[in-house]
């Protein structure tokens, strides 16, 4: 009986980490990850846009960073976990001081939603 009973606790411990496994966790995505500004103007100074991510899995959404590639590109964003079908923002303000001319800036999303960065991307052009 105790064979049995041993048996039956590795055989639901084997189905527990199957189905674990085979839950999706937090899954990030954005239905438009790219923001033209088109033409702006330098000397009105810094423009922004706010990106809607949403957490398309089953398990809460934790940004863990967001990385930028120059100083002239700032994000802004909640350090609160995103529940499962919810949404989130992140504000992305662009310096166009000094830049005259096209830009094109990847942000890199860092979270548990996605193996290495999820990118959000900002574009225009500096009169």
């Amino acid at each position: 009986m105790k064979k049995l009973g041993f048996i039956l606790g590795a055989l639901l411990l084997f189905v527990g980490v199957i189905v674990a496994q085979n839950g999706k966790g937090a899954v990030i995505t954005s239905s438009a990850p790219e923001f033209d500004f088109g033409i702006i103007k330098e000397a009105n100074g810094k423009v922004s846009h706010t990106f809607v991510i949403r957490n398309s899995g089953d398990a809460p959404l934790v940004i863990t960073r967001v990385a930028t590639p120059c100083a002239c590109t700032t994000p802004e964003y909640s350090r609160e976990p995103i529940a499962p079908g919810k949404e989130g923002k992140i504000t992305v303000t662009y310096n166009p001081a000094g830049r005259p001319g096209p830009f094109y800036k990847n942000i890199a999303i860092y979270s548990n939603g996605k193996d290495g960065a999820f990118t959000l991307r900002i574009k225009g052009t500096v009169e």
